[in-house]
């Protein structure tokens, strides 16, 4: 018996240099999907440019710009993107500030309480301790509102402009949010109005300093806020 032929080998064109590369990444789509992808990055583009410039125009002095746009330049910026230099010099922070917040809840049974002070920094801060990737939230949202809120509200806590009336009501929906995230009311309670108060302490100074500086905290209380039904949308039990 005669051996099996062995099978014919397949038909393999040789490789070229001449022959082009195989297209991969955006070049591998079609045509359409091409110009997607690059209408797509050019909104990114112009996007982050004007971000950057409108930054650039809110931290800049004074100029020809700012005097005829500056409204629409604050409109961009306030209050997610408010930049300053408090950490550097010539007036570094020296103080700590907390925020703190309590609330009148109305029961299911038609009973009212008052909570005690909720210290919503002291939340934030032990949220950043030890964590390696802090959110922008944890870090900044109550701090800057607040600081926000002092700006542009005169020492009887009276808004000052438009913006008094705005960081008002963006504080006030910061702290009914963070009060729900804490379970400050039961299921079937009603949040009826909140407190916000700042406690202020000053940094005690280095031991080699003599310097003196008082220990007692020093308080801010705001007057009671009603809740509305939009300060809780979206986090209804």
């Amino acid at each position: 018996m005669r051996p099996a032929a062995p099978a014919p080998a397949p038909d393999l064109a040789p490789y070229r240099a001449s022959d082009p590369e195989p297209r991969t990444g955006v070049g591998a789509l079609s045509l359409r999907y091409q110009i997607g992808v690059a209408l797509a990055l050019a909104v990114v583009a112009v996007a982050v440019c004007v971000h950057i410039g409108m930054v650039f125009l809110h931290v800049a002095p004074s100029n020809t710009v700012t005097k005829q746009h500056g409204g629409a330049v604050e409109d961009w910026v306030y209050p997610e993107f408010e930049q300053n230099w408090k950490l550097f010099a010539p007036n570094p922070l020296q103080l700590n500030i907390a925020v703190q917040v309590r609330a009148r809840v109305r029961s299911a049974d038609g009973g009212s309480r008052t909570t005690g002070w909720y210290d919503l920094s002291a939340e934030d801060g032990r949220a950043v301790d030890g964590n390696l990737l802090p959110s922008h939230t944890q870090q900044n949202e109550l701090r800057r509102s607040w600081d926000l809120f002092v700006a542009t509200h005169d020492a009887d806590n009276r808004p000052v402009g438009l913006r008094g009336t705005l960081s008002g009501t963006y504080l006030r929906r910061i702290v009914v949010l963070r009060l729900e995230r804490d379970h400050a009311t039961a299921r079937g309670d009603v949040l009826v109005s909140v407190q916000v108060r700042s406690r202020t302490t000053n940094v005690p100074p280095p031991k080699w300093s003599e310097e003196k500086v008082p220990v007692q905290p020093v308080y801010r209380e705001l007057p009671w806020w009603a809740v509305t039904a939009d300060d809780t949308e979206g986090s209804v039990r």
